[in-house]
């Protein structure tokens, strides 16, 4: 449902505006996760509440990915040209520091929790954790000024078109930052499957990654404001490409905590340097016009490839026995991001220079 819900919501974004778009997203996503923490159990509903889960995760998953377009049109289209680095990087921010707050409810409740409480009602209790930030968040969303207003339309009519080359490196780009975000979302499974750590100490390694996301994130986007986002993406890319692998050998063959969450926190810091960049350059080079829906159709077709990562490498882990199995498979779709990074021209105004919005 994710790639559906960027085609929909991000055509929404283009035709009555960003902030309605956004608007729609978060009320979606709250009522999801507020129906999954409240929906009843098997024993109370019998297969209703197996399917009425499958339904409130769908549109999670929808509304998630309807998120994308919008919201990163706005940040780019109300940030100083200077500062749209800046400006998407507090996007993926945020979106850290909710995977930072999932790590911590994870092993505090992993902590207290029997893993038979933990299976009844702890998993809702997060849930319910997660529903207190929608009236916050649908009240700043609402209070945001519009940036893709009728005259913005009238004005870009004869500016419609993406051009093939550009689709191809964009989709190979987020193909690239998509494969790389699901593969480190693994690393709390990957540490109790193939390491053996206990749900406590892989949740630890959750919270590792999203405080150190955090920081790096606005690091990233003032970084490549300065220097341009090819250095910054295609520097993350050699590292990645260098690291990744020694990583996954130095948390498997070691298997002890300070191990596994610095090779974490490694590849957390990398991957704000990734993404950031890609995030921007890709946004930066559509046409305002159709930034939104195009960015979302973008974003739709690299999930229908990236979404079965974990699938992928759990299978490949599973297949071959070799614990590296994850870092192979990353390093892959790396290094093909980074192809298309190099061939992608830069948007950075600082090396191309002030120009009207497109």
């Amino acid at each position: 449902m994710r790639p559906l819900g960027g085609v929909v919501i991000g055509m929404y974004g283009d035709r009555v505006g960003r902030k309605p778009a956004m608007v729609l997203a978060f009320t979606l996503m709250g009522a999801a996760i507020l129906g999954m923490a409240l929906t009843p159990p098997y024993a109370r509903i019998g297969i209703a509440s197996p399917i009425l889960l499958v339904i409130f995760r769908l549109l999670q998953g929808f509304a998630l990915g309807g998120e994308v377009g919008p919201s990163t049109a706005f940040l780019v289209e109300s940030a100083p040209p200077h500062r749209r680095g800046l400006y998407v990087s507090i996007q993926s921010m945020t979106q850290d520091l909710a995977v930072l707050a999932a790590g911590v409810a994870g092993f505090t409740l992993s902590t207290w929790l029997t893993p038979a409480a933990l299976d009844a009602w702890g998993w809702r209790a997060a849930f319910l954790i997660g529903t207190a930030v929608v009236p916050i968040g649908l009240h700043l969303r609402r209070s945001l000024p519009e940036t893709m207003h009728a005259a913005d339309r009238r004005f870009a009519t004869g500016q419609r078109r993406v051009s093939a080359p550009l689709v191809a490196l964009a989709l190979m780009m987020f193909m690239a930052y998509a494969t790389y975000l699901y593969g480190l979302d693994y690393m709390a499974t990957y540490a109790q499957d193939s390491l053996r750590m206990t749900p406590a100490m892989a949740f630890g390694a959750t919270v590792v990654i999203g405080f150190c996301a955090v920081v790096a994130d606005p690091v990233s986007g003032l970084l490549s404001d300065r220097i341009g986002r090819r250095p910054v993406m295609l520097g993350a890319v050699v590292a990645l490409a260098l690291l990744l692998v020694p990583a996954f050998r130095a948390m498997t063959e070691l298997r002890s905590v300070p191990a596994v969450y610095g090779a974490c926190a490694v590849l957390a810091v990398l991957q704000a340097f990734l993404t950031v960049p890609v995030l921007v350059t890709i946004t930066e080079s559509l046409p305002k016009a159709v930034r939104s829906s195009a960015l979302g159709i973008i974003y739709a077709v690299s999930m229908v490839f990236a979404g079965s990562t974990q699938l992928a490498i759990k299978g490949l882990t599973d297949l071959t026995g070799s614990p590296l199995a994850p870092a192979w498979y990353m390093t892959g779709a790396v290094l093909i991001g980074g192809v298309a990074m190099m061939l992608m021209r830069e948007t950075a105004p600082v090396k191309v220079g002030l120009s009207p919005d497109h």
